[in-house]
C-alpha cells in the first residue's frame, strides 16, 4: 500500500460518515442549502478559501504555486423527489426526498479527496478546481458554466456511482458514453362534449392514444439502428368525469438519444416527435400545442482523456478490472463541460448483491457498497496528481 492509499485508508471512516450524513439530509435542486454549508465548513476546515456559483454551488481551488495545469474535479449535490424504502440508521429524514443516485457519495468522496490534496500539494503542480454543483437532476452545470466555472480549466473528471457495475470495477470508455434528453409537454386540444353523442365533439383522447403510438415508429422505422432512441410518456392526464368528453389532453415525457442531434435539423428525433404530433392531430380533427426543453447534450468522453482515466485506473483497481462500459442512454449534465473542454466521465462499479447495493438508480431502494468509497477517492488523487504533472 503506498502512501496515498494508506492516508485514504486511514480516512474510510470519515468518507462513510460524510456519505451517510449527507444522505440523512437530502435536498432538491437549487434547494442544497444546508448541503452547501456543510460543504463550505469541511472545506474550510482544512484551510480551502470557497465561492459560491449558482445559488448553492460551491467551488474552491488547490494552487501548488507551481506552474501546470487546471484539472476540475467535479460532484453534484442534488437528490430526488422520492421516497425512501430502505430500513437503515441513515435513511432519509427528509420526506420525499432521497438521494437515489448516488450524488451523497460523490460529494463525500471529493470532499476526502481535497483533503487528502491538500496534505500532499507537493506532489502537485498547477491547480485544482473542486466543484459541489447544484440540480444536475435538471441540468445544473449550464448555470454553473454561465458563472464562469470553466475559467482556467483545461481538463475535467468526474466519476459515478454505478449499480450496473459490479463493486470492485471501473467502466471507462471513449466517445459518446450517456444519452441527449429532451423532455416535451404536449397539449392537444379539442371540443368537450357529452360521451353519448361523440360526433358532436372533437376527441382528443384518441389523438392522445395515436400520438403514444405513432411516435414509436421514430425509433423503429425512421433512425438508423446505430443512433438509439428511446421515447417515453411519463406523464398523461385528461378529464374530470367518466361521461364528458374532455377539451384536451396533456402529455409529457422524454425523448432520450446515443448520438449528436441538431436541434434544428428537422431529421432530429425531436423534430421528427414534433412532426408527427401534428400530424396526427390534423387527421383527429385536433390542434395541439408542443413545448420542447433541450435538457441535456450527449456526454462525449474526449479520447485522450479517457487514455489518462484507464491508465489511473489501472493503477487504482488492477488491470482486469477497468472494463469499456460501453453507452448508456440516460444523462447527464457533465456533457456541458466536456463539450467545452476535454473530460472524461467514469462509471464506480457498486452492485454487490450480498449487500443489496445493485438496484437500479432512482429507485426507492436504491444504496451503495461503500466499500468502493475510498477508491472513488483515490481516483480523485491519483487522476489529480498525474494530470498536472504530466
Amino acid at each position: 500500500m503506498d502512501p496515498i492509499q494508506q492516508r485514504i485508508h486511514e480516512l474510510k471512516n470519515e468518507v462513510i460518515d460524510l456519505r451517510r450524513d449527507f444522505h440523512m439530509h437530502p435536498e432538491l435542486g437549487f434547494a442544497e442549502f444546508e448541503t452547501a454549508k456543510k460543504i463550505e465548513r469541511y472545506l474550510k476546515d482544512i484551510g480551502f478559501t470557497t465561492t459560491r456559483m449558482a445559488g448553492t454551488g460551491v467551488v474552491a481551488v488547490l494552487d501548488s504555486g507551481r506552474p501546470g495545469p487546471c484539472l476540475m474535479l467535479r460532484a453534484d449535490m442534488d437528490a430526488l423527489p422520492v421516497t425512501e424504502a430502505n430500513d437503515i440508521p441513515y435513511k432519509s429524514k427528509n420526506d420525499g426526498v432521497m438521494h437515489a443516485c448516488g450524488h451523497d457519495a460523490h460529494m463525500a468522496m471529493l470532499l476526502v479527496a481535497a483533503k487528502v490534496l491538500s496534505e500532499n500539494r507537493d506532489l502537485l503542480k498547477g491547480r485544482i478546481k473542486f466543484v459541489f454543483q447544484p440540480d444536475e437532476e435538471i441540468a445544473g452545470a449550464i448555470k454553473m458554466v454561465e458563472n464562469h466555472v470553466l475559467e482556467g480549466v483545461d481538463g475535467v473528471m468526474g466519476l459515478h456511482i454505478w449499480s450496473l457495475t459490479p463493486s470492485g470495477r471501473v467502466s471507462i470508455s471513449p466517445g459518446v458514453v450517456m444519452g441527449g434528453l429532451d423532455v416535451f409537454k404536449v397539449r392537444v386540444i379539442g371540443k368537450g362534449g357529452h360521451t353519448g353523442y361523440p360526433h358532436e365533439a372533437v376527441d382528443p383522447v384518441i389523438a392522445a392514444a395515436s400520438i403514444i403510438q405513432s411516435v414509436q415508429a421514430i425509433q423503429t422505422r425512421e433512425m438508423d439502428a446505430q443512433k438509439p432512441v428511446i421515447i417515453m410518456f411519463g406523464k398523461l392526464s385528461a378529464g374530470k368525469k367518466s361521461n364528458i368528453i374532455p377539451e384536451e389532453v396533456y402529455l409529457e415525457g422524454t425523448i432520450r438519444f446515443l448520438h449528436d442531434a441538431d436541434p434544428g435539423d428537422p431529421q432530429s428525433p425531436t423534430n421528427r416527435f414534433i412532426r408527427i404530433c401534428e400530424s396526427v392531430c390534423q387527421a383527429h380533427l385536433c390542434t395541439c400545442k408542443i413545448d420542447i426543453e433541450h435538457e441535456n447534450i450527449p456526454l462525449v468522453n474526449d479520447p485522450r482523456m479517457t487514455d489518462f482515466a484507464k491508465t489511473i485506473a489501472t493503477d487504482v483497481f488492477g488491470s482486469p478490472d477497468v472494463i469499456d462500459a460501453g453507452r448508456y442512454i440516460a444523462s447527464e449534465d457533465f456533457s456541458e463541460y466536456t463539450s467545452r473542454i476535454p473530460g472524461v466521465f467514469i462509471f464506480l462499479g457498486c452492485a454487490n448483491t450480498d449487500k443489496q447495493s445493485d438496484i437500479p438508480l432512482h429507485n426507492p431502494k436504491f444504496n451503495i457498497d461503500e466499500d468502493v468509497l475510498t477508491k472513488g477517492v483515490e481516483l480523485h488523487v491519483k487522476g489529480a496528481v498525474n494530470y498536472t504533472n504530466k
